[in-house]
């Protein structure tokens, strides 16, 4: 009897214990809002009547906007904050975590890693941190709850979430070094990178990585792994390059190729289902994106969304979205957990949107499609010794979210002597549809390697059965030039001239160049919108409305309409009242749109582009809507994340 009674009076405790720490509905846990990432939140104070009234309720500067590197990508401001606790918590490109209050951006405490900004990083952005409320840790102990970032510099760091304080019990002194025990080391430090916030289940760490693209035929692997949340220790290791002989994947793998390639590495955002044990991983392209000569095969796993069980790492399913990628088709968007209704029946799925502008619909527990798929026959490849996959996945239910053809007949120009440059522009480059490989003569690629989706990804609202995604519609052209007749003076030329990139893909016979297909006007060759927001219906899966998303200044002497659409990158949010709430444009704004029409209701100015995913949560009563402003490049530079309220006493 006294036994019953201790142990009673333990799990008294241990609940209290742990309820005390749980989050509540009005906080924003995980950059997701929830673990499986829907991106939607209960909250209904700000409703379709009254969001126009939102105004800057506090702005806080992280003091970094004048960083400024020599090499590689400038900084970007992509974090999503998270709210837990009474406290809000906020990461930088430089890997610095601040708290402060939700309720007045007050800062509490500042960590700061110390990362060198000269080392010159291929994408310069941490994009959220991840927490965990430790169920046996005493209440007010260090690290009873720790938040986790993984830097750009490859670091695990574990903090205290009360002082920001390094957890010393958590790998050394409170770091894990990503860069040990790769199956195959990265060649130079920025070649290997983290950029994505960490996944959290049942007690693990889980994360991915940010490889280099293009450099070679071997880069850094791409191993997901899982930590222990409390001591940092290794709990398990997946790479999605298949190195065990028995697995069915690794026959995708010509000419043991999987033992040699690298990469096919999940750079975007980590998503888990706690209950059953379940991590999915978004992967991404092997190396290197443009020429698979070397790697002929599906090459399955990468490109793909795989879910694995949280408490081994061991492949549950696999679904892939790209066969033998040629085009940078990575999974960039994060994948979105949610419910849909089928014959009746409440069916857990999980939402993957991607760069050709498909939205896959997946049975959660199997990853066989929910609305129907089909292989359709596509082109094959022209360079010597590429084998391109001869179909590809094409959702057959819900169309493409963005076109996937162009024909110079349909280029479009502000003026007509721009319209005429596209259309001579797009004339001379290979162009038989989707999936058209990269050839020597210089391809179309419809939709560019940013999408599509791009790592913005998808919000879904269960209870309206809806999702929606920002998509860009702008093409691309991709050209791979024998490295024997290459120039590098020439290809700087027309690098600062015309807006080549060059990439010298080393262990191949090519240099790989692209570009986005732009006018002289820097406006694109494809119509618009030029960046849009789709709606899909989860009870049909067809689409329900799509509305311009951004709007971009006419150029002198030109005609456009108005909203333009721009193209963007950023996620959005959906709340509980029928709103959607989205940045990621390159004008300067962030905007609410109507749930079920798509109609915008609100538009804030912001100093800088809001390159990232707002969020809200509810602090002192009143429901804040809070985005990060300073995108870097094209989108302005900036430090400011600004948080939005509706004035005090009106509702």
């Amino acid at each position: 009897m006294h036994t019953i009674r201790v142990a009673a009076s333990i799990a008294v405790f241990m609940s209290a214990n742990v309820a005390a720490q749980a989050p509540r509905a009005s906080d924003w846990p995980a950059y997701g809002h929830d673990a499986g990432g829907s991106r939607f939140s209960p909250l209904t104070q700000v409703t379709p009547q009254n969001v126009g009234k939102l105004a800057v309720a506090w702005t806080y500067h992280t003091g970094e906007s004048g960083v400024r590197v020599t090499d590689g990508a400038q900084p970007a401001l992509e974090t999503t904050p998270l709210v837990v606790d009474g406290t809000m918590y906020v990461t930088t490109p430089l890997g610095r975590v601040i708290a402060l209050d939700p309720a007045t951006g007050a800062q509490r405490w500042r960590f700061d890693p110390h990362i060198d900004p000269q080392a010159g990083y291929g994408d310069f952005a941490n994009r959220g941190a991840a927490t965990w409320a430790d169920p046996a840790a005493r209440r007010g102990a260090p690290c009873a709850r720790a938040i986790y970032i993984a830097t750009i510099d490859a670091r695990l760091i574990a903090l205290d979430a009360a002082t920001g304080n390094p957890c010393l019990a958590f790998g050394d002194r409170g770091t894990v070094d990503l860069r040990v025990g790769l199956r195959v080391a990265p060649q130079w430090y920025s070649a290997y990178e983290e950029t994505s916030p960490p996944a959290v289940i049942n007690g693990l760490v889980v994360v991915g990585s940010g490889i280099a693209d293009n450099g070679s035929v071997a880069p850094a692997s791409g191993e997901i792994r899982a930590f222990d949340a409390r001591t940092g220790a290794l709990r398990w290791s997946w790479d999605p390059i298949p190195q065990d002989a028995r697995d069915p994947a690794a026959r995708t793998w010509h000419d043991s190729s999987a033992t040699r390639t690298g990469a096919a590495n999940a750079w975007s955002v980590i998503v888990v289902d706690s209950a059953r044990d379940l991590v999915f991983v978004p992967t991404g392209s092997p190396a290197p994106d443009y020429y698979g000569a070397l790697r002929l095969g599906d090459n399955r796993y990468a490109n793909s969304i795989t879910a694995l069980r949280a408490s081994t790492g061991t492949v549950v399913w696999s679904f892939q979205t790209v066969h033998h990628d040629l085009w940078d088709y990575d999974n960039a968007s994060p994948p979105a957990l949610s419910t849909v209704m089928r014959d009746g029946k409440p069916v857990p799925v999980v939402l993957q949107a991607t760069k050709t502008g498909m939205l896959f619909v997946l049975n959660r527990e199997t990853g066989a499609p929910v609305f129907p798929v089909e292989e359709r026959p596509v082109p094959a490849s022209d360079i010597p010794g590429e084998v391109a996959s001869p179909t590809q996945p094409f959702t057959a239910l819900t169309p493409p979210l963005v076109a996937n053809t162009f024909s110079p007949d349909s280029a479009w120009g502000a003026t007509p002597a721009a319209r005429a440059a596209c259309r001579a522009m797009v004339a001379g480059l290979r162009n038989e549809g989707p999936f058209t490989p990269p050839s020597e003569q210089g391809t179309l690629q419809v939709p560019s390697n940013i999408g599509g989706a791009a790592w913005g990804g998808v919000a879904a609202d269960t209870v309206r059965g809806l999702a929606v995604v920002p998509v860009n519609t702008i093409a691309a052209e991709v050209q791979l030039i024998p490295a024997d007749t290459y120039d590098p003076r020439e290809a700087q030329q027309q690098a600062d001239r015309m807006g080549y990139q060059y990439t010298r893909m080393r262990g191949t016979p090519y240099i790989m160049r692209r570009r986005l297909v732009l006018g002289a006007d820097r406006l694109p060759c494809t119509p618009p919108p030029f960046g849009k927001l789709v709606a899909v219906d989860l009870r049909t899966g067809v689409i329900r409305w799509q509305v311009p998303l951004g709007d971009l200044p006419t150029p002198a002497g030109g005609t456009m309409p108005h909203p333009s659409g721009a193209p963007g990158l950023g996620g959005p949010l959906m709340t509980a009242s029928g709103l959607i709430f989205v940045s990621a444009t390159l004008d300067r704004a962030i905007r609410a749109f109507d749930s079920e029409t798509g109609r915008e209701l609100w538009r804030g100015a912001l100093p800088a582009g809001g390159r990232a995913t707002p969020m809200t949560y509810e602090a002192g009563g009143r429901q804040y809507v809070v985005i990060a402003a300073g995108g870097g490049s094209e989108f302005g530079t900036g430090d400011a994340i600004i948080a939005f309220a509706l004035p005090t006493g009106s509702r």
